[in-house]
Order: C-alpha cells, then structure tokens, then sequence
C-alpha cells in the first residue's frame, strides 16, 4: 500500500498534463486526455517498474530523475510507435512539466 501512493500521484500528474494539454488547445480534454495520456502512464509504470528492480522508493533524487526520464522518452517513443507525432516544443513542455509535478509533490 505505501508503494502504490507514489504510483498513483505520478500516474495523477501524468493525466493532469494530458488533460492540461488537450484543454489548451480547445480540444476534448477529458475523452482525448485518454489518448494522449496513455503513452506517458504506460511508460511511468515501466519507471515504477525499474525502482522496483532497483530497490528504491521513488522518493529521493534519483527515483524521480529515472521515473521522469523514463515517462517522457518512453512516452515519446510508445506515442510515434502507436503513430502519433512528436515536436521537439511537446517534448519541451512534457519534460518540464512533467519533471515540476513529479518533482514538485515529493518536496
């Protein structure tokens, strides 16, 4: 149970920027936060995955540096694999965006 708090709150963040996104530019943002959202959750969880292989607890720098990492270029790269597209100021603004939230709830 003390694990999945954690996993919950960066899966949270992960939707607030989809739906933050989607909003932004006048479109669907609860139904098509589901699309875009779903490459980043998928990869946030494979981040979750590696902790767990690396006996951390996601709380410390390094836990939120590998799951930060890992959501954004695996969800880069799951969102041009299932054919979606990527510029380079999307990358931008997930990175900092989502390494703010990420960051940002463990202080």
């Amino acid at each position: 149970m003390r694990r999945a708090v954690p996993i919950v709150l960066d899966l949270v963040c992960v939707l607030i920027f989809a739906i933050i996104g989607r909003a932004s530019h006048s479109e669907s943002p609860i139904v098509g936060a589901l699309g875009t959202a779903w490459p980043f959750l998928v990869a946030c969880l494979v981040g979750w995955v590696i902790l767990t292989v690396l006996s951390d607890d996601g709380m410390g720098v390094r836990g939120t540096v590998i799951v930060w990492l890992v959501t954004v270029a695996g969800g880069m790269t799951l969102r041009v694999a299932a054919g979606g597209t990527t510029h380079w100021s999307f990358i931008l603004v997930a990175a900092i965006f989502l390494g703010i939230v990420f960051s940002g709830w463990r202080l």
